[in-house]
Parts: C-alpha cells; sequence; structure tokens
C-alpha cells in the first residue's frame, strides 16, 4: 500500500480534498499540523480546492474554520471562488424534480426528503435535524409542497433518508428508481442518499474549472473517504484514499494515507511541499 506518488514524480499543480473524513477530524475540527500544511502548501504553489458534499450555505463556516480556498460544494452542484463569489451553478432542471421524487417515494416506502437551495434548507417533518447541521433557513412540509411552494427556486441536492434500510439497501432502490434523472450517491455511512442533477458530481465540476487552468488530470491530487468521492479520484492522475476510508474508496484509490484524524492530508502535503522546494532552482 503506496503512502504517496513514487519519488520521482513531480509534485502536482493542484491538490482537491474532501472535508469530512478527510481534511477535518472527527470531531470536525482542523489540526494545527493540517492547517500548517495547507498554508505550506499554498506558500509553494500548489494550489488548493475544497471538494465537498456540504451545502453552499456551509461557506461562511468554511472560510472561518479552514480559510478561504476555491469550494466546490453540494458534490460540485456550486462551485465558489475564494472570495464567495459563485464560479459555477449546476441545480437540477425544475421538470423532473416531482417525478422523480414520486419514483422514489413508490419504490421505497417510508422515504422523508430535503432540498438544499443555495442558502436555505427545506424538508419534510420527518426528515432528521441531525442531517443539516450548519444554521439555515428551513422551510418544511411535504416534498411536494416544498417543490410547489418553491417553483423557480434552484435545488441544489436532494437529500433523501430512510428510517429502517441499511445503506446499500437504501442506496441500490433509490439509484434505480431515479434512474438517468439524477446522479445518486452517500457520504455518510449511514442510511442518507444524495441526489445531484445528471452529469453533475465532484468530478464533473474538478475537472471543468481546473481545465480552466490549463491543468491535466495528471497536474491534480484528490483525497476522499467515501463513494461520493469516487468520481474525483477515478479522473486524477494521484488519487488518495484515507486509512479510514470506505472499502470500496480504499480499493479504487491508487494511493493511500493515514486517517483524517492522523493527519493523512497533511502528511502528503508535507511531501508535495518538500519535492517542490527541492525542485526550484537555486
Amino acid at each position: 500500500m503506496a503512502m504517496s506518488a513514487p519519488a520521482h514524480t513531480a509534485p502536482p499543480k493542484l491538490v482537491a480534498t474532501d472535508l469530512d473524513g478527510t481534511l477535518l477530524r472527527s470531531d470536525g475540527t482542523v489540526s494545527g499540523r493540517t492547517a500548517a500544511a495547507l498554508v505550506a502548501a499554498e506558500a509553494a504553489g500548489i494550489r488548493l480546492a475544497l471538494v465537498t458534499g456540504r451545502p453552499p450555505r456551509s461557506l461562511p463556516v468554511l472560510h472561518e474554520d479552514i480559510g478561504r480556498h476555491f469550494a466546490i460544494t453540494a458534490n460540485g452542484a456550486a462551485v465558489y471562488a475564494p472570495d464567495g463569489t459563485a464560479v459555477r451553478l449546476s441545480p437540477f432542471p425544475a421538470a423532473p424534480l416531482a417525478a422523480l421524487v414520486a419514483r422514489v417515494r413508490a419504490a421505497v416506502p417510508g422515504v422523508s426528503f430535503a432540498f438544499e437551495y443555495e442558502r436555505d434548507f427545506g424538508h419534510e417533518p420527518a426528515y432528521p435535524a441531525w442531517s443539516y447541521g450548519e444554521s439555515a433557513v428551513e422551510l418544511i412540509g411535504t416534498a411536494e409542497e416544498l417543490l410547489a411552494r418553491s417553483a423557480g427556486r434552484p435545488v441544489f441536492k436532494i437529500l433523501a433518508r430512510h428510517p429502517a434500510l441499511s445503506l446499500r439497501d437504501f442506496h441500490v432502490r433509490a439509484r434505480r428508481a431515479a434512474g438517468a434523472d439524477a446522479e445518486t450517491t452517500h457520504s455518510t455511512g449511514l442510511a442518507l442518499v444524495e441526489f445531484s442533477a445528471p452529469g453533475v458530481t465532484k468530478a464533473s465540476a474538478l475537472m471543468a474549472w481546473s481545465a480552466g487552468l490549463g491543468l491535466r488530470p495528471d497536474d491534480i491530487a484528490a483525497f476522499g473517504d467515501m463513494p461520493n468521492d469516487l468520481p474525483m479520484l477515478g479522473v486524477v492522475g494521484r488519487p488518495y484514499a484515507m486509512a479510514n476510508a470506505d472499502p470500496e474508496v480504499k480499493r479504487a484509490a491508487r494511493f493511500h494515507t493515514a486517517s483524517n484524524d492522523e493527519d493523512g492530508v497533511a502528511r502528503v502535503l508535507e511531501q508535495f511541499v518538500a519535492a517542490r522546494t527541492r525542485r526550484r532552482p537555486a
């Protein structure tokens, strides 16, 4: 199991990292070592991108806790520059939303739904409060009422929760019901499924932005721990799985590092910075 890329390889020009379970410790904080590694990487000329399933409304917290970096949020549906300016927004097309919800509800009775808008959050009464920790303007009602009430308000992510099914069973049934009308994934390890617009993933947003910078996939390293990171890890030249990652992610990633509670991302960033420093002309 490789801890980092081979020594002869040039350090990446861009590092993209997931947050929860990856860059952040299990208590949701940034360690001193990780904070220092982020600063050192940028000082060495390595671009950084935070790539998360968290919604756009989490940006103020991310800026306060981690600093102002390029941020891909909502699994690729909303992309922001370090100053908070929206760079790319990819919400669901409005037309198939009600039909999508109806199919999933019919396929998985007992499901409850929530909707991430750019700044607000709507959810059904049965949807669990632990799933939306950041402060938000809450809209409460049935999914059908929320969609009707918020007509014209773009939906960036749909979340669905089942109180009894295993994550595996729920995800398989929800993905089959959603079909081509959504990208279906999960990231919590609990029976919570996430839907994005067709073609919208962490990978699609990262590749679109990095291509605009003139970067190739081989110029990029990425870190992740859960299935919603798989598309991103599958397109970059240097994909890293955390020691605490989902088994599927570990199998898919070419490289591995220590867990999020052991500063796994920081350890590799430090190697990148050292390699970049060695390559600088005297």
